[in-house]
């Protein structure tokens, strides 16, 4: 069925936006079927976000955590600093081709934010972000950037004043200006055709790193990367869904531990759900309200997934963990002090859980790593955590 991933995906909207996402679907599907549109979004990968990304070998970091090679995938290099880019701005030239003036985005961690941003001020198109007033306190730095790209920062003050918030607030403003308005979301979530339409963006991230890993000899054993929404980990994952004798492994944000209740972890400690009009694993109570969330992590700090994910993880083709804010805060360290790499707190998960693929599957594996961020933007975070 369109838009569905076996049970997962879908389109649960009010009707007035039914219009918007059929709309959206034919809009993409008919730029993807242009060789012009797509030799101006690889000349902009190539050009301005500045890809293909490096496959850096951490051999430091590998014999840190005991396994025969550790690669990392280098997002943190690519412009602004995270992968967010790369459906930023194969998202915002489909704007500019379907007459939307005005690009509207949510935005955590503030990275896809400042992506949007960025991409908006290229193609001259005006852009409004919304953001959480807890992760503007927490990501202050990136909401400057933002606003000197020439974006409107708009606070939310609802709900945890997080992720989940300004997604709501950016839902309700397309809406209002459907007409005017694209709405440039950020992550693999939210209803058809956007979980499909940003993974196929974010696959190059996956393109290249399988193509980068034959290079060297040989597909990785383990290919692992944060998840929160799940755009980095899906971008990389769709390149080798079809190799069986590769493991995914999606690292989720346990907080304070899962017992605990204060995590992010949509799959390890959720249930069947839907929101922001998909159906997915979300974390909600037991009458279906969507529950509170904690991690350190700011992009990670959503109650729901990506339903390509949740599929992948019903069907076993990938396994998903998840790693407390300790744990994070320690992966944050070691790379920075083995590697001379100071990741974001979101894919520092993936660097936490390397000991764990060690201990769980021993010492003779090739491990890929999506490192998507940099770390920059989380200073004054782990400044504050560990003193």
């Amino acid at each position: 069925m369109k838009g569905r991933f076996g049970e997962f995906g879908g389109q649960y909207l009010p009707e007035t936006l039914m219009p918007a996402v059929a709309e959206l679907e034919d809009a993409y599907l008919a730029a993807r079927a242009d060789p012009a549109f797509e030799a101006e979004l690889a000349a902009l990968l190539r050009d301005w976000v500045g890809r293909p990304t490096p496959l850096t070998d951490a051999t430091r970091l590998a014999r840190a955590v005991g396994l025969r090679r550790v690669l990392l995938k280098r997002e943190d290099l690519a412009h602004t600093g995270a992968h967010k880019i790369n459906s930023a701005v194969g998202q915002a030239l489909l704007a500019r081709r379907m007459g939307k003036p005005r690009v509207v985005a949510e935005t955590g961690a503030g990275q896809h934010g400042v992506a949007s941003a960025a991409a908006c001020a290229l193609l001259g198109l005006e852009c409004v972000v919304y953001m959480g007033t807890e992760d503007m306190r927490r990501q202050a730095p990136n909401v400057f950037r933002m606003e000197l790209l020439g974006a409107e920062v708009h606070g939310v003050e609802s709900g945890t004043r997080t992720l989940k918030d300004a997604v709501n607030e950016a839902i309700r403003d397309w809406v209002t200006n459907v007409r005017s308005t694209y709405y440039l979301l950020g992550s693999a979530i939210g209803p058809h055709p956007y979980p499909t339409m940003v993974r196929d963006f974010q696959s190059v991230i996956g393109r290249e790193a399988r193509a980068q890993s034959l290079a060297l000899g040989r597909l990785p054993d383990v290919v692992v990367a944060c998840v929160g929404g799940g755009s980095n980990a899906i971008g990389i994952f769709s390149a080798f869904i079809a190799d069986a004798a590769v493991r995914l492994r999606g690292v989720e944000a346990g907080g304070r531990g899962i017992e605990s209740g204060a995590h992010a972890a949509s799959i390890v400690g959720g249930s069947v759900g839907v929101l922001h009009g998909t159906r997915s694993m979300v974390l909600q109570d037991p009458d279906g309200q969507i529950r509170g969330t904690h991690s350190i992590s700011a992009g990670l700090d959503y109650p729901g997934v990506g339903p390509e994910h949740a599929d992948l993880a019903a069907r076993g083709r990938a396994e998903y963990v998840a790693r407390t804010d300790a744990e994070a805060l320690d992966g944050f360290t070691l790379l920075s002090r083995t590697e001379g790499i100071i990741p974001a707190l979101e894919p520092a998960h993936a660097i936490a859980d390397l000991a764990h693929i060690r201990d769980e599957r021993g010492t003779d594996l090739d491990v890929l790593v999506c490192l998507s961020g940099r770390g920059d933007k989380d200073l004054e975070t782990v400044m504050q955590a560990i003193g």
